[in-house]
């Protein structure tokens, strides 16, 4: 186990306290801890402990994860919990249907959604106390959130992604040997980016060092749908690609994170991602200001190594949607999710190891996305049901028909859930933040199918039975990858911290 033994002592793989506070100063070339020790050919791993502990079923079954994250939380009762015996006020007004599992019925606005319903599992009963837009929370083993770390992505505090944690460990395993394309990356453009807010937190590699932060892309089609209106003070419309766009949008590598020298260094540090800072540190050293003690020959050769994978064929072949038969682009939806989830397919079948798809915000930040506090019954039933009612389903069909399901992890996942009380006074009614129950849905990559875990009470205000928290889904998700949910890696100090913070594998949920 790593840790600090004072300032002559060495930590149990030979590196001093000094050398470790100097590795330290490499932050404006942004190299890590993790980026040295990498370039000394060391494993940051560390176990927890010397016993042989027998795993349960299913460990390392998936060779990917396909993370799809409904940002602004989606209401529990009309998606995978609907309340059809509840009071009006809380059952809404719209309707459930039968799904291809007996006894398990979802909104009536997921049609094809229901028909698939037997490939996955519900969890009914998800809960945690902290009902914000805690992206973080939800995606990171971080034991505790605050909202003002959620607007502050680069902040020491935060705990590593959990694409980040996958890409680390494999690297580490691979020993410097590179996949044939970027093993963690994330569609379709950097968090909150295309919002009037800054960047949000979560997705981000933390203390395991910018090199793991996830690679960003953009997207370069337009919006071809005035969407519904966020709020009711919104002063102006916006043609958002989440609610149509171009059969010629393509993805790319992001523009917006390539650094500029008028970028203010908040907003820099925000952008930062792994092409923008190879070009900086190259801009450094071939200007001559590398100091003698900063950065080792071995550390510069690690970065050439990781540009030319980024700058290879490979990425953006697999990038390229065009590639498709328009029926089955068609099929995913053309819409921004729907062909983020392809995309992500295509990625996973070149060789990433985890694919990240943000159903994000556009235009305006307040109430964005899935969160309907107001307009909630307009926006789910032109918006927000019907782009995903196409893509969801689409995604676990097309993974099934080429032999890929079993193999990879789908995760849909959200932030927390909303109230069970239908607030009337905003337009177009409103559903508020509500972390005490909630639902996810799993597919793939050993989760069982068909299956119903979980509970809420008859209102879906409360759990019922069997809670299950973001970091249980943290530590099923790690185990499915064939990674020890108990693992510890070491944060910017040495000091152990468990991937998944207090999470546990959740057999309920394997299949």
């Amino acid at each position: 186990m790593l840790n600090l033994f004072g300032s002559q002592r060495r930590l149990c793989d030979g590196i001093s306290r000094r050398e470790l506070l100097r590795v330290g100063g490499l932050g404006m070339f942004g190299f890590g801890l993790n980026d040295y020790l990498a370039a000394r050919r060391t494993s940051q791993v560390l176990p927890t402990s010397g016993v042989s502990v027998q795993r349960p079923v299913r460990f390392g079954q998936a060779k990917a994860c396909i993370l799809i994250f409904l940002y602004g939380s989606p209401p529990q009762h009309e998606t995978f919990d609907p309340k059809p015996d509840a009071p009006e006020e809380v059952r809404g007004e719209i309707g459930s249907i039968p799904s291809a599992v007996p006894g398990l019925r979802i909104c009536e606005l997921l049609p094809r959604t229901a028909r698939i319903m037997d490939q996955v599992t519900v969890v009914r009963s998800m809960t945690h106390p902290y009902p914000e837009h805690g992206v973080a929370y939800a995606v990171s083993g971080i034991p505790t959130y605050t909202p003002e770390l959620e607007t502050r992505p680069r902040d020491g505090r935060h705990w590593p992604y959990i694409g980040s944690v996958v890409d680390y460990l494999a690297a580490r395993q691979a020993r410097g040997a590179l996949p044939p394309v970027p093993r963690n990356v994330a569609l379709p453009w950097m968090l909150n980016s295309k919002t009037d807010l800054l960047v949000n937190a979560g997705p981000f590699a933390a203390f395991l060092g910018q090199a793991h932060d996830p690679l960003w892309t953009d997207f370069t089609g337009p919006g071809t749908r005035i969407v519904p209106r966020y709020t009711d003070g919104q002063r102006r419309d916006f043609h958002d690609p989440f609610g149509g766009t171009l059969p010629s949008g393509r993805f790319t590598l992001s523009a917006d994170s390539r650094l500029r020298d008028d970028m203010p260094v908040e907003r820099l540090n925000l952008r930062q991602s792994l092409l923008g800072q190879f070009e900086h540190a190259r801009r450094r050293f071939d200007a001559g200001t590398r100091r003698a003690d900063a950065a080792p020959l071995a550390m510069d050769r690690h970065r050439e190594r990781a540009y030319s994978l980024l700058t290879s064929n490979a990425v953006h072949q697999a990038l390229d949607i065009g590639r498709e038969a328009p029926a089955l682009r068609e099929r995913y939806g053309m819409t921004l999710f729907g062909q983020s989830c392809l995309a992500a397919r295509r990625l996973v079948e070149a060789g990433s190891k985890f694919v990240t798809v943000f159903w994000d915000g556009y235009g305006q930040f307040a109430n964005c996305a899935w969160d309907t506090h107001n307009n909630h019954f307009t926006r789910l039933k032109e918006y927000l049901l019907p782009g995903f009612d196409l893509a969801y389903p689409a995604l676990i069909d097309d993974l099934r028909q080429r032999g890929l399901l079993d193999e990879t992890l789908v995760l849909c996942i959200s932030e927390h859930g909303r109230t069970p009380q239908i607030d009337r006074r905003p337009r177009g009614a409103g559903r508020h933040h509500w972390s005490r129950v909630y639902s996810a849905v799993f597919a793939g990559g050993g989760i069982a199918r068909g299956r119903i875990v979980g509970s809420s009470d008859r209102l879906g205000g409360d759990v019922q039975a069997t809670p299950v928290s973001p970091k249980d889904i943290l530590a099923t998700s790690f185990h499915l990858l064939g990674i020890d949910a108990h693992t510890m890696v070491p944060d910017a100090l040495g000091r152990p911290l468990p991937i998944a913070g207090d999470g546990e594998v959740r057999p309920e949920m394997l299949g």
